[in-house]
């Protein structure tokens, strides 16, 4: 009788909400407006022979690496950064290893750990969200193969400042430390230019949020010299496609369409911040394009928000099922039209559902 790996049974199951995504969609933290137009005159350019051809990633990386200013050959581009993820686990993890996240978190890195057969070693986040960094350490162990770290994380919003980061890779130098920073462009602080000061840093970006461009599913890896030669072993070697390939140049070459999403985003933010504490609604202060805040005491009433919002035509999720995030439900952010009409929706269903402070966390 064929059955898959015994590490294959224990994955826990993620099923995003995508289905019936009717309305301004402000739950999975896409760029709201969409992609560069530049990045649309270059769809259209695509020929047939573009697309018969296997994609040449090889030129894009070039261009990628010279555009964040690393080598290379240190970087890696991959099908969102999900692959990135991917790779690391295939790459480093063996069954019986230790793998360590902090939650609550994304959910795919316990997912890809699973899935290699490590046992996930979950660190509960401080009662602000915060990083507990001697926590962390103390549960790094001879086994730990594979550490990540979303900063910004998500669905919090919080960051984590580089020397903190550093002390937990120096803390395992046994271990690939995984620093995500799909949100990066939001806050503006990354720990890129601090990567040589430990021999065990990966760095992943994405392409999804402020590019517009989850549809193409685009992403990328830096890490060590002596380390990328394994990974790209572990890739394949046509893993992003072509129209990925062929619009990411345009996408990193139009700073202006950028710095103004991000601009409006931040500002956006704010704003959102600025109501939920006027309401005495809890939230947690974020350095990415979405705030979490206690809307509820009880999962039910999370989703009871969720839905009268829905109703209203704006999409905000629920992430009850976050650890620490009973009651939560996160916002994404974007330009100001699309705001105004967030917290139109905000102030009526709050009003509705007679909502003025979201039940404190234990």
């Amino acid at each position: 009788m064929l059955n898959p790996r015994q590490a294959v049974g224990n994955i826990p199951a993620y099923h995003p909400p995508l289905a019936g995504r009717d309305g301004l969609r402000l739950d999975f933290n896409e760029n709201t407006v969409g992609c560069s137009p530049r990045v649309l005159e270059r769809l259209r350019t695509l020929t047939y022979e573009d697309l018969a051809r296997y994609p040449e990633r090889e030129p894009v990386e070039a261009k990628v690496a010279e555009f964040l200013g690393v080598p290379k050959q240190d970087l890696l581009l991959t099908n969102g950064v999900d692959e990135a993820i991917h790779l690391l686990c295939q790459t480093y993890l063996d069954p019986g290893d230790e793998a360590l996240i902090v939650v609550p978190t994304y959910s795919m890195y316990r997912i890809y750990m699973t899935s290699a057969g490590a046992q996930v070693i979950a660190v509960s986040a401080d009662s602000d969200f915060r990083l507990p960094v001697n926590v962390i350490r103390d549960s790094i162990t001879p086994r730990t193969r594979m550490i990540a770290i979303a900063n910004p994380n998500n669905p919090t919003g919080t960051f984590t400042a580089a020397g903190q980061l550093l002390e937990i890779a120096r803390s395992a130098p046994n271990a690939a430390t995984l620093i995500d920073e799909a949100y990066f462009e939001f806050c503006g602080q990354s720990i890129l230019p601090e990567r040589n000061a430990v021999p065990n840093f990966f760095i992943t970006r994405t392409f999804s949020k402020v590019y517009g461009l989850a549809g193409l599913r685009a992403g990328v890896l830096i890490g060590p010299p002596d380390q990328m030669p394994s990974l790209r072993r572990v890739c394949s070697p046509y893993n992003v496609n072509a129209a990925a390939l062929a619009c990411i140049p345009d996408a990193i070459e139009d700073r202006p369409y950028i710095d103004r999403y991000v601009k409006e985003a931040i500002q956006s933010r704010n704003r959102l911040e600025s109501t939920l504490g006027s309401r005495g609604i809890r939230f947690w202060p974020s350095q990415a394009n979405f705030v979490l805040a206690q809307i509820a005491a009880t999962k039910s009433a999370a989703q009871a928000f969720v839905e009268q919002m829905r109703r209203r035509g704006i999409l905000v999720r629920d992430r009850s099922a976050d650890y620490g995030c009973e009651g939560c439900v996160r916002f994404t952010v974007g330009p100001e039209e699309h705001t105004n009409r967030l917290l139109a929706a905000l102030d009526a269903v709050l009003d509705e559902l007679s909502i003025s402070q979201g039940a404190t966390r234990s």
